[in-house]
């Protein structure tokens, strides 16, 4: 972003000059190239079809590059990493997400020390494989995998947290990878994306006091597909008759119902009270440890496979791209 001199306020840059803002990528032995997209947008505009785009373009350049850097505003990052993983199924290569708090044309801006690191872990190499063949998203001195991550600060440099996943990478005055921690391919497979996300999809977050009205909102929509269940610690909710009653019906009807816990870090355990197993006998699945932003976009993924509600079950609580740790 950079901010307008009338308004001060801060709108998309066109990062196809961006050698000229950061001249200091030129010292890179590598070949770096940048594509704009068309037009550019607030990261809070990012909609399923943008991610689409996103990974078209990659697939379109897959074999041109050792890496890629996708440059991208932080309101939606977490978003955008976790979409990105399930998409690009069989991918070899980094993505890795970068952006900054500060504008990069600012002085005390972080964005360049984020652009610059993001390039040297996307191209790096040992025996001729690359250290982190999977999307990932850097930031103040972590590299999270993006399926993993939460954006936790609007203020601080290091905005996004990854509570349930160790970092991929810590960087000071050296990168040290955590290589354990890294997904490395088991198998040589050529590069598929998924173009079909269902969004008709809600996230109903528990409060206490909430009405049993604003929940048949949500569980009553005839087009909703799947919700994503916020509830309260290790996967608890209220057991009042009408809520339960809700919830069943809404799987009766063919509703997906995934159950997240609010907490920033920890697994939802529907056995672990009373209250969470009345959500296991309603039919609702368990998020172990998904962050909203993984399950949101892992459900929007297999709903626009087309599956059937048993193997979206068995999916869910399948880590398909490391973004579950059962």
């Amino acid at each position: 972003m950079v901010r307008d001199p009338g308004t001060n306020a801060l709108h998309p840059f066109d990062f196809s000059h961006i050698q000229d803002q950061v001249p200091e990528i030129k010292s890179f032995g590598s070949t770096i190239d940048a594509i704009a997209f068309s037009p550019l947008i607030d990261s809070s505009d990012v909609t399923p079809e943008f991610w689409v785009k996103l990974a078209t373009l990659i697939e379109k350049h897959y074999l041109d590059y050792d890496g890629f850097i996708v440059l991208h505003g932080t309101d939606t990052m977490a978003y955008t990493a976790s979409a990105l993983s399930f998409m690009l199924e069989n991918l070899q290569k980094p993505v890795i997400l970068t952006g900054s708090q500060l504008p990069i044309g600012t002085l005390r801006t972080d964005g360049k020390e984020n652009l610059i690191t993001a390039i040297e872990i996307a191209a790096a190499h040992r025996d001729g494989q690359p250290l982190v063949p999977e999307v990932a998203l850097y930031f103040e001195n972590r590299l999270y995998r993006g399926n993993r991550t939460t954006k936790t600060s609007s203020e601080h440099f290091n905005a996004f947290s990854s509570p349930n996943y160790p970092a991929l990478a810590d960087i000071g005055i050296n990168i040290k990878y955590n290589h354990q921690a890294i997904r490395y391919p088991t198998t040589l497979r050529s590069l598929h994306i998924h173009q079909r996300l269902e969004t008709d999809i809600a996230v109903l977050k528990l409060f206490p006091g909430i009405s049993e009205n604003m929940v048949k909102a949500v569980t009553r929509d005839d087009k909703a597909r799947g919700i994503i269940l916020e509830t309260y610690g290790s996967g608890n909710a209220t057991t009042e008759d009408w809520f339960i009653r809700e919830i069943q019906d809404a799987v009766k009807h063919g509703k997906v119902v995934v159950n997240i816990t609010q907490c920033l870090a920890g697994k939802v355990d529907m056995t672990a009270y009373e209250n969470g197993r009345r959500l296991l006998d309603a039919g609702v699945m368990g998020g172990y440890d998904l962050t909203t932003e993984a399950g949101l976009t892992k459900l929007m993924f297999l709903l626009g496979l087309g599956l059937d509600s048993q193997r979206i079950h068995k999916n869910m609580e399948f880590s398909l791209r490391g973004e579950i740790s059962s």
